[in-house]
């Protein structure tokens, strides 16, 4: 999510990457797993609070009375303004600031993909959600591991979900199944690629940003990253494997 471009080039100039030698090697992978578990620890919990409060909320009824007020539409589009004030503010705000607005951004998501348990029954977003979790773990470990240079799939892979959020709102007026179905289908295989392509990001922008003050940031920025390739993936799975009420 974050553009760490000139940041990278200029912790590549100060000569981040490390250079040959087996205690600097060791020392580099051992922070490399720290940096990416500590960015999988953070995504996995933001799932899980997503998880809480949608399930929270429909057992309450918060969710049912939302439905039925245009309140509604706040809640659902709330998301999209923190992740917006998080990506374009990222260089001005603290990181305790970013670290707050990452939880809150997932509670506010949950609150807004509560609306899946009034459309799908629970047994077949359980089911989903367990595909889609082996799924990313998959994917993650491939983009991790693997020695192809994925980042020539990153545009194509951005201007594919540009494509279907302009797909999604067309097919709003069309009420098109066909189309919806091209959409869901697309929108897992675009997300799938996102999960190898971003784990591999944040796998390399490690070389250029340890040590400096942006770690931090990075470790928020690459977990709210994965944190959406699972989620949507999650959603656009959801259409094909859920079973509605």
């Amino acid at each position: 999510m974050a553009d760490w471009k000139d940041i990278s080039q200029s912790a590549q100039r100060l000569g981040s990457v490390p250079r040959a030698g087996g205690d600097v090697v060791g020392r580099y992978d051992e922070g490399l797993r720290k940096h990416m578990l500590s960015i999988y620890n953070y995504m996995a919990s933001a799932v899980l609070l997503t998880g809480i409060v949608a399930l929270g909320a429909v057992s309450t009824g918060i969710t049912q009375a939302l439905a039925a007020t245009p309140l509604m539409w706040v809640v659902m589009l709330a998301p999209l303004a923190f992740v917006l004030v998080m990506s374009f503010g990222l260089h001005k705000i603290s990181q305790g600031t970013l670290n707050l607005l990452f939880w809150s951004y997932a509670a506010v998501m949950g609150l807004s993909m509560s609306t899946i348990f009034l459309v799908y029954t629970g047994e077949s977003i359980a089911t989903t959600f367990f595909a889609t979790a082996g799924a990313f773990a998959g994917l993650s470990l491939f983009g991790y591991t693997t020695k192809k240079n994925l980042s020539g799939f990153g545009t194509f892979l951005i201007m594919g979900v540009i494509g279907l959020i302009i797909a999604s709102l067309v097919n709003l007026f069309l009420q098109s199944s066909g189309l919806s179905f091209v959409i869901s289908g697309l929108g897992v295989l675009i997300f799938a690629g996102l999960t190898a392509y971003d784990t591999q990001r944040l796998k390399e922008e490690y070389a250029y940003l340890r040590g400096t003050a942006y770690i931090g940031k990075a470790v928020i920025m690459g977990a709210l990253s994965l944190y959406l390739d699972f989620i949507n993936m999650f959603m656009y799975l959801l259409r094909f494997l859920g079973n509605r009420e």
